[in-house]
């Protein structure tokens, strides 16, 4: 069970900063909007090549824009760990995720809440992760969709036909009162923005999330 803060719901005059009071993530959810794909504009490149410099957490970058088949790559070469990309807005997304995991990044392929999973079965082996959203993309803050459950329950499905180990993100709305039903579904990845940053304590909530998340696992 992974927990990837947002930073879209932080300290935006002080990314830096924000990103030590969450030490115990396994990794920062970056969300790069265009205002095109979505009607929101947020960080470009310099500034998560700053971010880069200055943390040793994985870099979980999540791109919500128009034409990731050009952008997304230059993400996975300023060392980003994981590189997320929209379906909805990749003319080519297999050869995407191939030049994704060429350039050394886990290639990760995001769907809105009304995009289906199964048209993309076939390509899942392509892939290090799927990310599910549980809102529309666009906006922090938003309340959690219960109609995406379904389907991460079937993308598990879809996923564990391929026998490989590919993570199953959701994002949007996760908090203590939403995580431990999307781990029951099937997700092991968490982008919580607001739940974290808005907590007393950041870390200590990264820490409680995970653990609820655990344990509806186990059940």
């Amino acid at each position: 069970m992974r927990i990837t803060p947002s930073v879209l719901n932080a300290d935006l005059s002080d990314l830096a900063g924000t990103l030590e009071k969450i030490p115990s993530s396994d990794a920062v959810h970056v969300d790069i909007m265009d205002n095109h794909f979505v009607p929101n504009m947020t960080f470009g490149l310099p500034v998560v090549e700053a971010l880069r410099r200055r943390t040793t957490l994985p870099m979980d970058i999540h791109l919500m824009v128009d034409n990731p088949d050009s952008y997304a790559p230059q993400f996975a070469e300023i060392g980003c760990e994981s590189v997320t990309f929209h379906v909805e807005a990749s003319g080519a997304p297999i050869r995407l995720a191939r030049e994704l995991r060429r350039l050394g990044a886990r290639a990760s392929m995001a769907l809105k809440p009304a995009t289906p999973i199964e048209p993309y079965a076939d390509m899942l082996g392509e892939l290090d992760q799927v990310l599910l959203m549980t809102v529309e993309p666009g906006f922090g803050g938003q309340k959690f969709l219960d109609l995406v459950l379904p389907k991460i329950r079937r993308t598990r499905r879809l996923v564990a036909a391929t026998g490989q180990d590919i993570w199953i993100q959701v994002d949007g709305g996760v908090s203590v009162e939403t995580i431990s039903r999307c781990a029951e579904a099937g997700a092991d990845v968490f982008v919580a923005g607001t739940a974290v940053f808005r907590a007393d304590d950041p870390d200590q909530m990264v820490r409680q999330l995970r653990e609820q998340a655990t344990a509806a696992c186990s059940h």
